[in-house]
C-alpha cells in the first residue's frame, strides 16, 4: 500500500497533521513540538524511500481517484522531484529541532498554531514538488505561500508590514503564473506536465504560448526572489521568527526554482526556451546582476540577519546563472547549488538564531571576542557554513561553483564568469566583518551584560553543528550526488 501511494503521502501527511496538531495539543501545548518532529521524521523517511525506489529506474505515478492523465490529476516522482523532496524535508526536520528550543521565546503563546501553519508550509512545499499538473501546482502554490505570510507575521513588530509586501508581491507572482496556466489550457486543452511536453513540441510556437510561458516564468521568478523581482525578501528574513527564516531561506525560494527548472527544461523545452525565445539569456543577465547586487548590500549591512538576506539575493542569482547556460555542467552547478544553499543558509539562519537566543542581537558592531569564548560551537558552525558559501575546498560551496564555472566557460560566457568569480571575493569580504570582530576584538569581560545565556543550549546547537559540519561531507561526496543522482537529472536534449 505504502508503495502505491507513497507519492501522496507526504502531503496528505503534513495536512492532516497540521489540521489535527490543534486538537492533540489543545490542553497539553507541550505536545506540539514532539508531534511536529514526528511528522517532519515521517516525511523525511519518506522522502529517502521514495528515491531509493527511484534510483532503481522506477518512475513513481499516483493518479487520484483513479482518473488517469491528462484528465485527472497526476503525482509523479522522478528523479528531480524526489531528489528536492529528500534536500526540503531534511533541511526542515533539523530546523524544527532546533525550533523546539527558541520558539516560546519568539512567539510566547502561539506555538500551536505556529507548528500548524509550518506542517501546511511543508504540505505545499512538497505537494508542489510531486505533482504533474500545472493548476494542482497553483493550488499547493497558495497554500505554501499562504503558511509563508503566517510564519513571517508572528515575528517582530515590523514583520507584519514584511509579511504584507510578502503578499502583496507573492499574490502577484501567483496571479501571474495563473494567467500563464489559462494561456496554455487556450493552447493545449491540457494541464498535465507530461501531456504538456508532447503538445507542446508539435505545436507552431504562437503568441499566447510565449504569454503563457513569460507569465509563468515571471510569476515563479518573483517567488524565487530572482532580481530585481526581490523586494519581499530582506524584510521577510530579517524580521521573521528566527525558524521561520531558516524554514524559508532554504526551502521557499528552492521550490520555486525547482518549478522554474521543470517548467523551462521539462515542459516548455530547450528548443523554445533557448532556441525560439531568448529567454534564459534575460533569466542569466538579470541574475547575475542580482549575484553583484546582493553581494555590495550584504557588505553594508550592520545586522546579521539582514546581511545574510541580501545574501541570498545573490545565491538565488547563481541558481538563474546555472539556468542560463542551458548545458549540461551548468545545469549541475544549479542543482548543487539549490542542496549546498538550502544547508549553508540553514546553518547560518540557525546560528543568528542561536546568537539572538543567548545575546539578545544579531548586531554584528556589537559582535567581539566574547560570542567565541561562549560560544564555540555556534561559532564553529558558523565559519564552516561562511567558508563554504565563499567556495573554499572542500566544502560544498565550492562545487557547485566549481560546476557553474566549468559551465561558464563551456559556453565561453566570460561575463558570467567573471561575476562568479568576483562574488566570491565580495562573499569573503562580508563574513570576514564578522570573523575580525567575533576572533581579534577584545571584549569587555568586566561588563558582560549584552550575553545573558552562559552556554548553548544542546538542542540549539546539534541541529545548527550537523547541518554546517554537512557540508564537509557533501563536498567530499560531490562526485556521487553528481554521478548518481544529477546526472539522471539532467533533462533531454540539453
Amino acid at each position: 500500500m505504502i508503495s502505491h501511494n507513497s507519492p501522496a503521502l507526504i502531503p496528505l501527511i503534513s495536512l492532516g497533521s497540521a489540521i489535527a496538531l490543534p486538537l492533540i495539543a489543545f490542553k497539553k501545548k507541550a505536545l506540539a513540538h514532539p508531534f511536529t518532529l514526528l511528522v517532519s521524521f515521517t516525511m523525511v523517511i519518506l522522502s529517502f524511500y521514495n528515491i531509493a525506489r527511484v534510483w532503481q529506474g522506477e518512475r513513481i505515478t499516483y493518479h487520484f481517484g483513479g482518473w488517469l492523465p491528462p484528465v485527472g490529476i497526476e503525482y509523479l516522482l522522478d528523479p528531480l522531484s524526489a531528489f528536492i523532496a529528500c534536500v526540503i524535508n531534511t533541511v526542515a526536520f533539523f530546523v524544527l529541532i532546533h525550533a523546539g528550543g527558541i520558539l516560546e521565546r519568539e512567539v510566547p503563546h502561539r506555538t500551536v498554531p505556529y507548528y500548524a501553519l509550518i506542517l501546511l508550509f511543508l504540505c505545499g512545499a512538497n505537494g508542489i514538488i510531486i505533482t504533474g499538473d500545472v493548476f494542482n501546482l497553483y493550488v499547493f502554490l497558495e497554500i505554501f505561500s499562504l503558511a509563508g505570510y503566517g510564519l513571517i507575521a508572528v515575528g517582530e513588530r515590523a514583520a507584519v508590514v514584511a509579511s504584507f509586501r510578502y503578499l502583496i508581491l507573492g499574490t502577484l507572482g501567483a496571479s501571474f503564473y495563473l494567467l500563464g496556466v489559462g494561456f496554455l489550457y487556450i493552447v493545449t486543452g491540457s494541464l498535465n506536465m507530461a501531456d504538456l511536453k508532447r503538445i507542446i513540441a508539435v505545436i507552431p510556437v504562437n503568441p499566447a504560448l510565449i504569454a503563457a510561458l513569460a507569465l509563468m516564468v515571471t510569476g515563479m521568478a518573483l517567488k524565487m526572489a530572482l532580481f530585481p523581482l526581490h523586494g519581499w525578501l530582506p524584510d521577510a528574513y530579517t524580521y521573521a521568527p528566527s525558524t521561520t527564516s531558516a524554514l524559508i531561506a532554504p526551502i521557499g525560494t528552492k521550490v520555486a526554482a525547482y518549478v522554474l527548472i521543470r517548467l523551462l527544461f521539462f515542459v516548455f523545452g530547450i528548443k523554445i526556451t533557448v532556441d525560439t525565445i531568448p529567454l534564459l539569456d534575460v533569466i542569466g543577465y538579470m541574475a547575475a546582476a542580482g549575484v553583484l547586487y546582493g553581494s555590495l548590500l550584504a557588505i553594508a549591512q550592520k545586522e546579521m540577519k539582514r546581511m545574510l538576506a541580501y545574501s541570498s539575493v545573490a545565491q538565488i542569482g547563481y541558481i538563474g546563472i546555472g539556468l542560463s547556460l542551458a548545458n549540461p555542467m551548468g545545469y549541475i552547478g544549479a542543482v548543487l547549488h539549490i542542496l549546498n544553499h538550502a544547508f549553508m543558509k540553514g546553518a547560518l539562519f540557525l546560528v543568528a538564531g542561536n546568537l539572538r537566543n543567548g545575546s539578545g542581537h544579531s548586531e554584528i558592531p556589537r559582535f567581539d571576542a566574547r560570542l567565541r569564548k561562549k560560544y564555540p560551537g555556534g561559532m564553529a558552525a558558523f565559519s564552516v557554513a561562511a567558508l563554504s558559501m565563499i567556495g573554499i575546498p572542500p566544502m560544498a560551496g565550492f562545487f557547485s561553483k566549481w560546476y557553474l564555472s566549468l559551465g561558464a566557460v563551456e559556453k565561453s560566457n566570460w561575463v558570467m564568469l567573471a561575476v562568479i568569480l568576483i562574488s566570491s571575493l565580495l562573499n569573503a569580504v562580508y563574513f570576514t566583518r564578522i570573523w575580525e570582530r567575533v576572533y581579534l576584538i577584545k571584549g569587555n569581560e568586566e561588563n558582560d551584560d549584552t550575553l545573558l545565556q552562559e552556554k548553548e543550549p544542546l538542542i540549539l546547537l546539534v541541529p545548527t553543528l550537523i547541518l554546517s559540519f554537512s557540508l564537509i561531507l557533501l563536498g567530499l561526496g560531490n562526485s556521487f550526488l553528481v554521478t548518481k543522482i544529477i546526472a539522471r537529472i539532467i533533462p533531454p536534449g540539453m
